[in-house]
């Protein structure tokens, strides 16, 4: 095994998740990320918990979107609802042989999914603003997700590695110094109300006056690298072209341009798969508004890979969510989208907080 697994899985049960003797902990993902999911499962073992696996066969959600019936798809498992409600721990690897496995479903069909299973995804977000329930989402590399990159498979394990400074010698000692930087940064933004983003088409103002900044380490994410909020729900106002294919649930949605209007996207335009896009936004009233815009820091990361986990973290862009927002930093609007899109900032761009420059071109000013 590359030893370089055996780092992740101790980073993200030690430092990400602080797993401890006697907690219930899920690991979850598809086939071919078991070498991640085993190693993680013996090390939990090793710390005393109680570690289980969910092993997500593509085939089976691609019949399952395919063929069941409405009733069939409200239904929720007693089982999942016993997870949600008591597990301690959950990690959630992403991976897989092939991320375009559900490109052929019926969107609405996708979205009718979605929207049954958004009380259950509710208090998921829930317990873990509240801290009840900790969780980290990784990526496990394989070949398909290299594809995606256009890298081999060797390349890709590399920029996954080095993108979580696994490839240090103390990983951790990294993280908590990204922490401790963007502590500071927050301090800053949690007194900002307007904020003003300028860049290639894009002309967007928007509040976030009592909304908290989060701060983005390791500690969910793996890798990491942001700082984010939730706009107040109807304060967003002008145009965002995004600079990076927008990718949701297997379909690629290129050059993408919002234009909104008290908070809600108005207009919608994109070069490629416009439909896809569209009926995502329709899929239910909190859709076509914000819950998130974030900035990216990891500066480790330094191209688009068509994996939202790494390319919503690029040093020198910023993102916005349409759709849910994180509910702990303090947002309201609810939805079963959450969808991350990405605008390049490192040329001829600029964010503005109540009128002053705070970051430019890539960097932060302050």
């Amino acid at each position: 095994m590359d030893p370089r697994v055996k780092k992740l899985a101790k980073v993200l049960l030690n430092y990400s998740l602080k797993l401890e003797k006697g907690k219930w902990v899920k690991i979850q993902g598809e086939v071919a990320t078991l070498p991640l999911m085993t190693e993680l499962y013996e090390q939990a073992i090793q710390l005393g918990a109680h570690p289980f696996l969910n092993v997500i066969v593509p085939e089976a959600q691609e019949s399952f979107l395919k063929h069941a019936t409405d009733e069939q798809m409200k239904f929720i498992s007693p089982s999942v609802k016993l997870e949600v409600d008591k597990m301690d721990a959950y990690i959630h690897i992403w991976g897989g042989s092939n991320t375009r496995h559900l490109s052929g479903i019926d969107p609405k069909r996708q979205a009718t999914v979605q929207q049954y299973q958004r009380k259950l995804r509710d208090k998921l977000f829930k317990r873990i603003g509240d801290k009840d329930l900790t969780w980290v989402g990784t990526l496990y590399p394989t070949h398909s997700s290299a594809q995606d990159a256009d890298m081999s498979l060797r390349d890709y394990e590399d920029f996954v590695y080095r993108a979580g400074h696994v490839h240090s010698g103390d990983p951790v000692k990294h993280w908590k110094k990204v922490e401790k930087e963007q502590n500071r940064l927050i301090k800053v933004l949690d007194q900002v109300d307007q904020l003003h983003i300028l860049s290639n088409d894009t002309d967007l103002k928007m509040r976030v006056k009592g909304r908290k900044w989060i701060n983005c380490c390791g500690t969910e994410n793996f890798p990491d690298g942001e700082v984010f909020t939730s706009p107040l729900e109807t304060s967003v106002e002008g145009c965002i072209r995004y600079s990076f294919p927008a990718v949701y649930a297997g379909r690629e949605v290129e050059d993408v341009r919002l234009e909104f209007k008290k908070g809600k996207v108005v207009n919608e335009s994109a070069g490629k798969n416009q439909a896809f896009l569209t009926s995502m936004l329709d899929m239910d009233k909190g859709a076509r508004f914000v819950g998130e815009v974030a900035i990216g820091t990891n500066y480790e990361i330094k191209r688009f890979s068509r994996n939202i986990l790494f390319d919503e973290k690029i040093g020198g862009t910023c993102h916005l969510a349409v759709g849910a927002s994180i509910p702990e930093s303090g947002g309201k609007n609810k939805s079963s989208l959450h969808w991350d899109m990405i605008c390049d900032m490192k040329k001829n761009s600029e964010i503005t907080a109540d009128g002053k420059v705070i970051y430019r071109n890539g960097k932060f000013t302050i």
